[in-house]
């Protein structure tokens, strides 16, 4: 999915820069071009910097992304989320962190949920990194309680999961 977003800008690597911005951050381009964040507008100035390019390459980026059914379908609807592995501590809440042998292999998910839920614990959030933003992806969940030492052990022995973090 993602080759299919850049090839649209291959010819552009720094309007590349910009929609991996928009996209990791989940940025909405409106229909007058802005890009947004639910409501709230996000100055071009302020996103070219953090993409490391000139202003009006954001601009031109939104006017391609307007101009093109797909992309304006995705930016038009793609959200961000609170994602809480920080502040889960300080609302009582656990967190586990799994490290996968293979990211791209299936039921990762599953079969960590299995064990966490063997625990009676309840998962408040999952969230699993996507291979092409991160060398090193992970699968974040929130737990609605502490999670016990114990739960280590058992999630190690699953074939897909090369480390684990509690918190």
């Amino acid at each position: 999915m993602w080759s299919v977003l850049l090839q649209k800008f291959e010819k552009h690597p720094a309007q590349q820069k910009v929609l991996r911005v928009l996209f990791e951050r989940g940025f909405q381009v409106n229909d007058d071009g802005k890009v947004t964040s639910g409501k709230i507008e996000i100055a071009h100035t302020q996103l070219a910097k953090e993409a490391g390019v000139d202003r009006r390459v954001v601009d031109s980026t939104t006017e391609t992304i307007l101009s093109d059914d797909l992309l304006r379908k995705i930016f038009q609807n793609v959200r961000s989320i609170p994602f809480l592995p920080d502040v889960a501590p300080l609302l009582g809440l656990g967190v586990i962190i799994i490290t996968p042998d293979d990211a791209a292999s299936t039921g990762i998910l599953s079969n960590v949920s299995s064990v966490i839920t063997e625990h009676n614990i309840s998962i408040r959030q999952a969230v699993s990194d996507d291979p092409f933003f991160t060398n090193e992806p992970r699968l974040t969940i929130i737990t609605d309680s502490k999670v016990p030492g114990s739960i280590v052990e058992k999630l190690l022995a699953l074939d897909s999961v090369k480390g684990v973090s509690i918190y």
